[in-house]
């Protein structure tokens, strides 16, 4: 999931282990048997932090390869279970990405969903981060498929600013799954025999006990905005995101990544003293410098802040991630100018 919960109480214990997938999952899993989940290679690390807490262990995480764009390769996938099952492996979770954290890619969904379907494996997506661009009517196609899955992570606390923290698990399964997962029947806090319909009791349904209600965030914020209000929302992102990369391309110094599809906007920023030298052995190591040093001087001074991040191959670069409803076109100028500014000299 995007914002796992952990069960430590399982970890090392494979009987807990195999009761929780049996019932979960319906797959018995033994001690030799535990590489049951396939993640791209542009996943979240959260991913194998859920298989460590749940006992599995981080070696039973499989990574499919990504293209180019950071999506996941269908055609690896189904290698990798035919590989798993081939070594004597269950599988029996592929975990896909709707916004990927670094390059904002969304996976193949549908293409993804064909092959859970033919092998029998359960289908969670990741839409922490892009799950709110279902919101919209123009751009909600990056996730087709997502109704296939059995399960889906959303993070309204990320694109659409709810307030810390607002997490939701969306599941097909209507057989109160998580009662079955988490409850433990405690009658002290629980009691079955209150004068209401006691499956309004959200509390043994989760990990944690005492919590915040945090759907209320989002209820409240949904009452106010509307769904006009929060598709503006998403769509004023994308809109300034395009805008962002319009501008990059009018000015010399800055060079994309790759084009965008969602509100993440990767680049380098190419100072005076290496443009025109892409032929030179040691450019890339330089570049690559470049980002570490505007981001301290840029926090020095406290105009902005710009997270970087070397990705696969590529030496680090810039992501701005467009996702505050306030930004107006004058802040992205502002970036660029700032930007130039403070690497004029390198």
């Amino acid at each position: 999931m995007a914002d796992s919960e952990a069960l430590p109480s399982l970890a090392g214990d494979p009987v807990a282990v195999e009761a929780l997938l049996r019932a979960v999952f319906g797959v018995v899993v033994d001690e030799a048997i535990q590489k049951g989940t396939s993640v791209s290679q542009k996943c979240h690390y959260s991913i194998q932090k859920g298989a460590a807490f749940l006992g599995l262990g981080t070696d039973s995480v499989r990574v499919v390869k990504a293209d180019e764009r950071g999506k996941m390769v269908p055609e690896d996938l189904e290698r990798q279970i035919g590989m798993a099952e081939a070594e004597g492996a269950v599988p029996f979770l592929v975990s896909a990405t709707s916004g990927t954290t670094v390059l904002g890619a969304f996976d193949p969904l549908e293409a993804i969903a064909d092959v859970c379907q033919r092998h029998g494996l359960w289908l969670h997506v990741d839409a922490a981060w892009g799950g709110s661009v279902l919101l919209s009517q123009t751009h909600r196609h990056l996730l087709d498929g997502i109704q296939r899955a059995d399960s889906v992570a959303w993070n309204p606390h990320k694109l659409l600013a709810a307030g810390l923290q607002c997490s939701a698990l969306l599941l097909q399964d209507t057989s109160n799954l998580l009662k079955r997962c988490h409850g433990s029947q405690a009658s002290y806090l629980f009691q079955q025999d209150k004068f209401y319909d006691v499956a309004l009791d959200t509390g043994d349904k989760v990990v944690q006990c005492g919590r915040r209600v945090d759907c209320l965030k989002l209820w409240l914020m949904w009452k106010a905005q509307g769904d006009q209000g929060l598709e503006r929302r998403v769509g004023q992102a994308f809109v300034l995101a395009r805008y962002l990369v319009e501008e990059m391309k009018k000015r010399e110094g800055f060079e994309l990544v790759m084009e965008p599809e969602f509100v993440n906007v990767c680049f380098w920023f190419v100072p005076p003293s290496l443009r025109g030298k892409q032929e030179s052995p040691d450019y890339h190591e330089r570049l690559s410098k470049v980002a570490p040093m505007l981001k301290e001087r840029m926090v020095k001074e406290g105009s902005m802040m710009i997270g970087y991040q070397p990705h696969g191959t590529r030496g680090n670069f810039f992501r701005v991630v467009v996702a505050n409803s306030a930004l107006t076109c004058a802040d992205m100028d502002f970036l660029l100018n700032e930007l130039e500014r403070l690497g004029q000299d390198l």
